[in-house]
């Protein structure tokens, strides 16, 4: 026989069991395993991103001690190779390239040794043309003048280049716009003169010399004549 108690004691089991059976459900052997932090769910495959997220591009970390980003670099000193920077030569390339900002000291140079070597045969074919295109006229007049000279006593002079092993900026000065440039020539160079029998009066055909020279350019700046012309010249010691 079940007393009062007993029956209220079932009745409160079966009413604990159903409550935790809806709660917790029940086992059908399709439970997916515990989750394990430490391994990779290869069955499952990559959810598609949502169309909703912009990825953001990572940003760039310095270790410390590496070299700064490229826009922290300063710009390159710009007469490299041409004049030591704080120096007055550098001073007054600035000043032309205020006037000229598209003024390039290298590509004067490259022009300066065309030049040179122009100059140099022309004046020994007495090419009098070619020379008054590139000089200033008081020394075209005294090229001219040369040239002359050794015609009266029907010289002939051969000049040919080896090679133009140097040319440098050794001064530079700018006086009411007027720019003028100093460059310093270092060359080998194989040049004779013959007289009028033919023999060898200077020089030698076969002898090829070493030249320096020292010749100054000059133009005025902001016009629109872009043409350097050849102003003074010397030999140097």
């Amino acid at each position: 026989m079940l007393d009062i108690y007993t029956i209220i004691f079932l009745a409160l089991a079966v009413f604990i069991f159903v409550r935790l059976r809806s709660v917790l459900g029940q086992r059908t052997g399709r439970e997916r395993p515990p989750y394990d932090p430490y391994s990779r769910d290869t069955a499952r495959p990559p959810q598609p991103a949502s169309d909703k997220v912009v990825p953001l591009p990572e940003r760039p970390v310095t270790p410390p001690g590496a070299a700064a980003p490229v826009d922290d670099v300063p710009p390159a000193y710009r007469w490299e190779g041409v004049a030591e920077e704080g120096s007055a030569t550098a001073a007054a390339l600035d000043e032309i390239a205020r006037i000229e900002p598209d003024f390039d000291a290298k590509h004067f140079l490259v022009g300066a040794r065309a030049a040179y070597e122009m100059i140099v045969t022309a004046f020994a074919a007495g090419d009098r043309r070619a020379l008054k295109d590139l000089l200033a006229k008081d020394v075209y007049d005294g090229f001219v003048a040369a040239i002359a000279d050794r015609e009266s006593r029907r010289e002939t002079m051969e000049s040919r280049f080896v090679a133009i092993e140097q040319a440098e900026l050794q001064e530079v000065t700018v006086r009411d716009r007027n720019a003028q440039l100093t460059v310093r020539f270092v060359s080998k160079l194989i040049s004779v003169t013959h007289g009028a029998d033919g023999a060898v009066v200077d020089g030698s055909p076969d002898t090829v010399a070493d030249v320096t020279d020292v010749w100054t350019f000059a133009r005025d700046l902001g016009t629109r004549d872009p043409n350097w012309k050849l102003v003074a010249t010397e030999a140097a010691q």
